[in-house]
């Protein structure tokens, strides 16, 4: 692990209310620009990981670090300047408009009861355009398709102005065509904002075509980690999930591909 990452976890260890082991010795690093996927069975983990990389729960054995200094040093605030959060469900209690969900994002760069000002406004309508929704500002949340809704949320966490954006589960309950959407937007904000995303995902094929590297946990522990050429492999996946596969390039697409076959047992 490199401690030039930009954020770094060693040896995590959690459980939840004194029960079983979540996670146990999961260590990995995030570099500036990346684009991490966690990939892993329905409770790997990947959830528990995310909260403890954005300081949303604390470890009981281990450290994160974000450019070198521990999550706990950070105030809420601080560390919301530098990373937000895209969870896999958002319920809005209220009747919000599409504009005032994303302002939420500003709220870790006001001070104590004071009220977003334009420049806030500004910045938010252009966290609107990068993600595709400017024309939904006046919309009510609760109106918007999926897709709409995803985008609008990513909207928010980009309206933070921080150099980290971590997302759970992002396509999840989405078709086709708006997980393509999601997807060719993160990798947008990757090449043209420098957005570090770390994704958590069941989606082998997105993970593919997004992630520049790939963590793979079973059962609260790290299974392999690395490049995605290097991790995503048959016998990677048969050991996750005990499913034979085909894992091939596409050169049309432009990323490996991953097509289940069977169960192995």
């Amino acid at each position: 692990m490199s401690s030039s990452a930009l954020l770094h976890a060693t040896d995590l260890a959690f459980s939840y209310r004194g029960g079983l082991p979540v996670l146990d010795g999961v260590s990995l690093s995030v570099a500036r620009g990346a684009i991490v996927g966690l990939i892993g069975p329905n409770g790997s983990g990947k959830t528990t990981l995310i909260r403890l990389l954005n300081g949303t729960l604390t470890p009981a054995r281990g450290s994160v670090t974000l450019d070198g200094v521990p999550l706990t040093a950070l105030s809420r605030r601080d560390l919301a300047r530098q990373v937000a959060v895209v969870p896999q469900e958002t319920q809005v209690t209220f009747d919000f408009s599409a504009l005032e969900i994303v302002l939420m994002g500003r709220y870790a760069h006001l001070g104590a009861f004071a009220l977003e000002g334009p420049g806030d406004v500004s910045i938010a309508r252009h966290a609107l355009s990068a993600t595709g929704t400017a024309a939904l500002e006046a919309r009510q949340f609760a109106t918007l398709s999926g897709g709409e809704k995803q985008r609008v949320v990513i909207a928010s966490a980009l309206a933070q102005s921080s150099d980290i954006l971590l997302l759970d589960e992002p396509t999840t309950a989405l078709d086709i065509g708006f997980q393509h959407e999601i997807a060719s937007l993160l990798v947008h904000l990757n090449r043209e904002r420098g957005t570090t995303l770390v994704v958590s995902t069941h989606d082998l094929n997105l993970a593919a075509m997004l992630c520049s590297e790939l963590v793979l946990m079973k059962s609260g522990r790290v299974l392999a980690q690395g490049p995605t050429g290097d991790v995503l492999t048959a016998a990677n996946i048969r050991r996750l999930y005990g499913v034979d596969a085909d894992v091939a390039f596409h050169p049309r697409a432009g990323h490996l591909t991953v097509v289940p076959l069977a169960r192995t047992h």
